[in-house]
């Protein structure tokens, strides 16, 4: 197998149908005998660079955005975390921590 990135679609063609073994293409043209995308790259993870053979399938770094400044404004806000998202003690061990806090 063999895997060519970013070279011309008429050189990957070819060399694909020179050789016996599969060919891979990542921005080499749809005569490959397979594709490989990044997936970080297929769903917009990254906002700053998109590689030209790259297809967004969707803005995934958008929602990761949003999501993160909820998450801060909910900690800031001290939304979050409630109770639901707590640990608690098993009944009585919360008596017998404190106590043996008082008494060490």
């Amino acid at each position: 197998m063999i895997v060519m990135e970013c070279i011309p679609d008429l050189l990957a063609s070819r060399i694909t149908k020179e050789l016996s073994i599969p060919t891979i293409g990542i921005g080499a043209g749809k005569d490959c005998d397979g594709q490989v995308l990044v997936y970080h790259d297929t769903v917009g993870l990254f906002k700053r660079f998109t590689p030209k053979f790259v297809k967004r399938y969707c803005n995934v770094a958008e929602m990761v955005i949003n999501g993160m400044k909820t998450y801060v404004a909910e900690v800031r806000a001290g939304e979050f975390p409630k109770d639901e998202h707590c640990y608690t003690m098993i009944s009585g061990e919360e008596e017998k921590f404190l106590k043996m806090m008082k008494n060490p």
